[in-house]
């Protein structure tokens, strides 16, 4: 027999689930050393106390000193007032690169001081993430490609892309971002470049709207690109 109050709560909960803004729990670590070091999600820096380290198997592979969270904020923010600084006079690409350089970094560095800059500073790192300096990072993002984010999909991959998909790192997905490269901001056909408005775009709803960061995924659809001066880059 239907029932109108568990169909309302079953209807509610889907809701719930589209956009996760829930506070990931504790949760099991299955790496150790240095395997967590190099992992952006559960990397502190030299945030981790003496427990964690002995029970990680970190001692040793960090600096003796234990590190706050707040302290760490505010020595990255520090240095990017460092860098404001440094950089006047200098041309405004210039010192858009060198800013989302900074930045990104530290995203591939620790996610969890990343989202906690862009959050209590988002005013002001907005149009450094996304308009207008993703267009200038898409524009050069062969060339600043240092980690890799998100799935790409090409045509060479027809017939695998269900496999695909669980290759990605994220087991539980909310939020995909989309793109295939051919019309970014105006600035024409960027190829797989592209996929930089997807991370940002991303970043964005993390940020501004809470959303899971370990439940989104930015998506290159790599149709190709008929931009010649990306061709001749042989990079693309």
């Amino acid at each position: 027999m239907w029932n109108p109050a568990r169909f309302a709560a079953s209807s509610l909960r889907r809701r719930l689930r589209l956009f996760s803004t829930a506070i990931p729990g504790a949760c099991i670590i299955h790496k150790r050393g240095a395997d967590i070091l190099h992992d952006p999600w559960f990397n502190k820096d030299t945030g981790f106390p003496l427990s964690e380290r002995d029970r990680l198997g970190l001692r040793g592979l960090l600096p003796p000193r234990v590190i706050s969270f707040e302290q760490q904020y505010a020595r990255f923010m520090e240095s990017y007032r460092s860098l404001e600084k440094n950089t006047q006079g200098h041309p405004e690409n210039f010192v858009a690169l060198a800013k989302w350089r900074l930045l990104n970094r530290l995203h591939d560095r620790n996610e969890t001081l990343y989202f906690r800059v862009l959050m209590n500073n988002i005013k002001h790192f907005a149009p450094i993430i996304y308009t207008p300096t993703v267009g200038l990072v898409c524009q050069n993002y062969s060339g600043l490609f240092r980690r890799p984010r998100g799935m790409y999909f090409s045509s060479k991959d027809k017939g695998e892309m269900m496999s695909m998909i669980y290759n990605s790192p994220a087991p539980q997905v909310d939020m995909i971002v989309v793109t295939d490269g051919s019309r970014i901001l105006g600035l024409g056909d960027l190829g797989v470049q592209g996929i930089g408005i997807a991370i940002g775009k991303l970043d964005m709803y993390v940020a501004a709207a809470g959303i899971n960061p370990q439940r989104i995924l930015p998506v290159m659809l790599d149709v190709g690109t008929n931009n010649k001066s990306y061709l001749k880059t042989g990079f693309i």
